[in-house]
């Protein structure tokens, strides 16, 4: 069996849903991940999907090779990714498979595994795909599958987590016809909030717009129906509703850094002097505000398992990414959950009289690009980000942790490789204008100068 290496990422498992995941190819994958588990005496996993067109057969396959090793199969169906992480607690489980291609096109697949309350990551991954290259799989009883329905015991669970204040709120969800269709409005209804539902219906084809709330192009919709319907608060939910994107009552997107200062603000109240981990894309704003209200900064590199396994390590009270990713684990599992993080924003606001906008208005907000990404093969992107790091550092203090975020005087540039496809990504912010834009210009320079293609900065 040929198993393309490249489809062996950071986080999960991934790659084109009918070429690199083939039946023969999840099949395998299966043996190697129910083997790795077998190993560290794991009986029983939870097993769920999205909506993609490919998920089913794909959910089926790696059933079928888990199954072989003789771990049992708890398949809860069409769920969210946050759902699937809880399911580890509510059925008390030590082994998972989420079978999801994320914020990917639809012609994409993965595989998203955990061992114990969290997901596998790094050289874990490396491992499984070992496994699979030696065939070297473990011959036992051919275990079973069982059939569970976990939605209302979540929604009651989420429920009896959040209590909202006295303010009623109208808010809109878009889901983009991915997973979070099917539940999110019965919460937040279920909250007490008036909730109106955009794109709700469940569709792996996405006939109404990606499913990526990071990009701007996605959110028109939403913060149209947001005008329309003078709603308080707009939520965007990716393919399988781990990451959530936020729109003001006047149409302005939050993104996750500027967000999490409002978290932070409340957690901070409770445990001052708490360790707050800062990826090195989130804007200044982010260690600005949390060392003025009295958080101490960690930088650490960015990646929803790399980051939950770091807030693992030191306690860590909350994080979050950029890309919408939060992880709350002062009154909440740890794991990163669309669903609760909007609960808590609504929390905030539902105890105040201000808007949104209101509340984000003494936050910076610094001139800044959108994250770009230049095509660069797997093969070739790690090599060209330490040529530009190597070359950096001899002009400019920077952060070196992922990739290499520049310090320039006013501002700064992250320039990093995906870990989750074959891209180097890049973002810029400076205090003003003129000082982003000299940004700009430099970094475009190192990216170009490795021979990459050109490319045109968004805001």
């Amino acid at each position: 069996m040929q198993i393309s290496p490249d489809i062996f990422r950071e986080y999960d498992i991934r790659g084109v849903a009918d070429v690199d995941l083939t039946d023969g190819v999840v099949e395998v994958i299966g043996k190697s991940y129910g083997t790795w588990l077998s190993a560290r005496g794991v009986k029983r996993v939870s097993l769920g999907g999205d909506v993609r067109l490919s998920t089913g057969r794909i959910r089926q396959a790696v059933a079928q090779g888990i199954t072989s090793t003789g771990i049992d199969v708890c398949e809860i169906g069409v769920v969210t990714t946050p759902m699937l992480y809880w399911s580890l607690h509510h059925l008390d489980l030590d082994g998972a498979v989420m079978v999801t291609g994320s914020h990917n096109p639809s012609d994409m697949n993965g595989l998203k595994l955990a061992f114990g309350k969290t997901t596998l990551w790094g050289d874990d991954i490396q491992e499984i795909r070992r496994i699979a290259g030696r065939g070297d799989f473990t011959a036992a009883r051919v275990g079973t599958i069982e059939y569970r329905d976990v939605a209302d015991d979540y929604v009651s669970m989420l429920l009896s987590k959040v209590r909202l204040g006295p303010r009623q709120l109208k808010v809109v969800c878009d889901s983009g016809n991915g997973t979070a269709g099917a539940l999110i409005c019965r919460f937040l209804g279920g909250l007490g909030c008036e909730c109106i539902s955009l794109y709700g219906v469940a569709d792996g084809r996405f006939p109404n717009h990606h499913p990526d709330p990071q990009k701007r192009e996605n959110l028109r919709d939403l913060i149209e129906k947001v005008h329309e319907t003078e709603a308080d608060v707009g939520f965007a939910f990716d393919g399988d509703a781990d990451r959530v994107g936020v729109v003001d009552e006047r149409g302005e997107v939050v993104f996750g850094d500027r967000l999490m200062v409002l978290y932070w603000a409340e957690i901070l109240q409770k445990h001052p002097g708490a360790e707050v981990i800062v990826e090195p894309k989130c804007s200044m704003a982010l260690p600005e505000e949390v060392e003025r209200l009295g958080g101490k900064v960690l930088y650490w590199k960015s990646g929803h398992s790399v980051i939950k396994a770091k807030m693992k390590e030191i306690g860590a009270l909350f994080a979050g990414e950029l890309s919408g990713h939060m992880f709350f684990a002062d009154e909440y599992y740890g794991f990163d959950d669309s669903f609760y993080a909007a609960a808590r924003l609504l929390r905030i606001l539902s105890n105040t009289g201000k808007s949104l906008s209101q509340l984000m208005a003494p936050i910076p907000l610094y001139p800044a690009t959108e994250e770009a990404r230049i095509a660069c093969p797997d093969d070739k992107k790690f090599a060209a980000i330490d040529r530009i790091r190597e070359k950096a550092l001899r002009e400019y203090k920077g952060l070196t942790l992922d990739g290499v975020r520049i310090f320039y005087p006013d501002g700064w540039g992250l320039i990093r490789a995906s870990n989750t496809q074959p891209v180097i990504t890049t973002r810029c912010e400076g205090r003003t204008p003129e000082s982003l834009k000299f940004i700009m210009e430099d970094v475009k320079k190192r990216i170009t100068a490795e021979g990459l293609p050109d490319f045109e900065w968004t805001f």
